[in-house]
């Protein structure tokens, strides 16, 4: 019997969606358990055949990528957001070149983590195993698809995702296409499904399908990782916020600050890794510099006191104390003036969101400070924070950033999309 609390039209369509996902963990996970016996060569050839489709149907990817571009400027998206959005030859050209970075890395699931021979002869190994069916959850990010179909193909997993109605049609497309490619290898289509089509709805059962889903990766806003940590009874990942932190020291030249802090910021400026805030040691030589160069990039200054006397006539707006806690995903900065590398820290602590911070110095001993008292996902030190990144750290791709301290911290890739179990071998073992 059904409960009656809700509309008997209410009831039915909501178990219809439980359904309609269990039915889709249920092909993933008979799904898994075939990729699992598949060897290296076989995924490869899967990935291989998957580059190949995205590489022959360009005009039916950017086409449907056209029809959600253009709702998403009816419905008065931001520029910003609608540059996450695109697909264009030149972004088509990076995924496929991502997916043959991850054909070339070694494939995780089997490889032994640690083994001994204990005093009384046991034999053992801990090894990597794929983790089985996980979900992602993300939003306009249709380039998330490929990646996170590429990853979870090599490691062994089978896929579930929901990539948000922004990018519905250009999802569509893509899972079309890998699902083609995967059935071309002798691999089952089911290993990646979407299901945007359930709608809200849908999303909300997955995060419910514990026992069906093993893992649930939620990429994108804050509203949305939240929504997902706070709602769902499948494990989670919390991935990917980022209000990221610069701090120019004191001894940083104009040569080697400009160019970093400019990049991280503008870069591009609706990705999780471009920086917010910049912090400036009250004695920074590049101070002034650094502002002129942001500035003139297009970047709006949102100063304290003291860093509006620096950025004087410049793009300047009065910060508030939102601003310091603010992710804009846009062309904005928040600018402040710290009295030392103790105060810089302070700050972050409070502020960080955990994901990356850099310090940009000629300095030593800072640098080495700023490493072991920075707890972040990653830290960096002269060099833009934009390389917090899967492609870019040589792990392929990634499914996302983990903000947390569980087995998986940064970018995610291959080992971070497995498991492990214990392997014991015995010769009539008993214990005593």
């Amino acid at each position: 019997m059904t409960e009656t609390t809700e509309t008997t039209a209410g009831i039915s369509q909501n178990d219809d969606v439980a359904a309609a996902i269990a039915a889709k963990a249920d092909r993933a996970r008979r799904a898994a358990r075939v990729l699992a016996q598949a060897d290296r060569d076989w995924k490869d050839r899967a990935i291989t055949a998957i580059a190949e489709k995205l590489d022959a149907n360009r005009p039916s990817i950017v086409a449907g990528n056209g029809r959600d571009l253009e709702r998403g400027r009816a419905n008065g998206t931001t520029e910003a957001l609608l540059d996450r959005l695109r697909l264009d030859d030149q972004r088509i050209d990076g995924l496929i070149s991502s997916l043959e970075d991850l054909r070339g890395l070694p494939d995780p699931v089997g490889e032994v983590m640690r083994g001994e021979t204990l005093p009384n002869g046991l034999r053992l190994r801990q090894i990597h195993v794929p983790i089985g069916v996980v979900g992602a959850i993300y939003e306009a990010r249709p380039n998330v698809t490929v990646d996170i179909a590429g990853l979870a193909l090599k490691s062994g997993n089978a896929v579930l995702l929901r990539g948000g109605s922004a990018a519905e049609e250009s999802n569509k497309v893509l899972i079309g296409l890998i699902r083609e490619a995967l059935d071309s290898v002798g691999l089952p289509a089911d290993t990646v499904q979407g299901i945007d089509e359930l709608g809200r709805p849908g999303a909300t059962a997955l995060m419910g399908a514990r026992g069906k889903v093993d893992l649930l990766i939620p990429r994108g806003g804050r509203n949305l990782i939240q929504a997902v940590v706070n709602n769902a009874t499948v494990p989670v990942i919390e991935t990917g916020e980022g209000n990221v932190h610069l701090f120019l020291d004191a001894s940083a030249p104009d040569e080697l600050a400009v160019p970093i802090i400019v990049n991280a910021k503008t870069h591009r400026t609706s990705v999780c890794n471009a920086a917010e805030t910049l912090l400036i040691h009250k004695d920074a030589i590049a101070a002034r510099s650094v502002l002129e160069g942001l500035s003139g990039a297009g970047v709006r200054l949102h100063v304290d006191e003291r860093a509006a006397e620096l950025a004087r006539g410049l793009n300047t707006v009065p910060a508030t104390d939102e601003d310091w806690s603010t992710e804009y995903l846009d062309l904005d900065i928040a600018v402040g003036v710290v009295d030392s590398l103790d105060e810089a820290v302070e700050h972050i602590r409070r502020y960080s969101t955990g994901h990356t911070e850099a310090i940009i110095t000629n300095d030593l001993a800072n640098s080495e400070r700023f490493i072991r008292e920075i707890d972040s996902a990653a830290v960096i030190v002269n060099a833009s924070t934009r390389f917090t990144d899967g492609g870019q750290l040589g792990l392929g791709a990634e499914v996302g950033i983990s903000t947390q301290k569980m087995h998986a911290r940064g970018p995610m890739g291959l080992r971070e999309l497995t498991t492990t179990k214990w392997i014991v071998q015995g010769d009539g073992h008993i214990r005593g």
